[in-house]
């Protein structure tokens, strides 16, 4: 597996759903997430039994994470997504996912090249400071600065100590800061 790789497909593929999030409608963007839900459940359990599933196999193997269960973390993002889009303004939830999206990718892409500081939970201190910075300066360009240095560093702090999949926890805590401030 390519940890460096894995985390430009998070990337693109986060911004992806973030950008169809905002500019579809609700009504077409719930069914679309449930639907790619369900069928990675399905996909998943699938690979998990042994079947070979074509394309998709071989996806999973490039990218996922050694004895993780196939496609967790797709699953838990588009979870995350899902659950934010029902709970949030969708421009909210648009912004919490371009958080993850982000925030999940830059710090481990740093903290894995860079990382030489260990903070918590096998995190860098190089990691989460550019995570932030990144973060924070794209969404300079969605809210004001404070808004956004907030919701960051909030989202960073929810990531680095958060026992549960940061798929699941980042863009919930994005929205939540965000609910609050804006």
């Amino acid at each position: 597996m390519n940890e460096s790789l894995r985390q430009v497909v998070h990337l693109v593929f986060g911004l992806g759903i973030a950008g169809f999030v905002l500019l579809f409608d609700r009504d077409l963007t719930l069914p679309v997430l449930m639907l790619a839900l369900f069928v990675g459940f399905i996909l998943s359990d699938a690979v998990t039994r042994g079947y070979t599933v074509p394309v998709i196999s071989a996806v999973l193997v490039s990218l996922e994470r050694r004895d993780a269960a196939p496609g967790r973390g797709t699953l838990f993002f588009a979870l995350g997504a899902l659950f934010c889009l029902v709970f949030f303004p969708k421009e909210v939830a648009f912004i919490g996912l371009v958080v993850l999206s982000l925030l999940d990718s830059v710090t481990t892409l740093v903290g894995v090249r860079f990382g030489r500081t260990r903070i918590y939970n096998h995190k860098s201190l190089e990691g989460t400071l550019a995570g932030v910075a990144v973060t924070a300066a794209a969404l300079c360009l969605l809210v004001p600065p404070a808004i956004a240095f907030v919701t960051a560093a909030v989202t960073a702090l929810a990531e680095l100590v958060s026992p549960v999949d940061d798929n699941l926890v980042v863009p919930v805590v994005a929205c939540l800061v965000l609910t609050v401030l804006l």
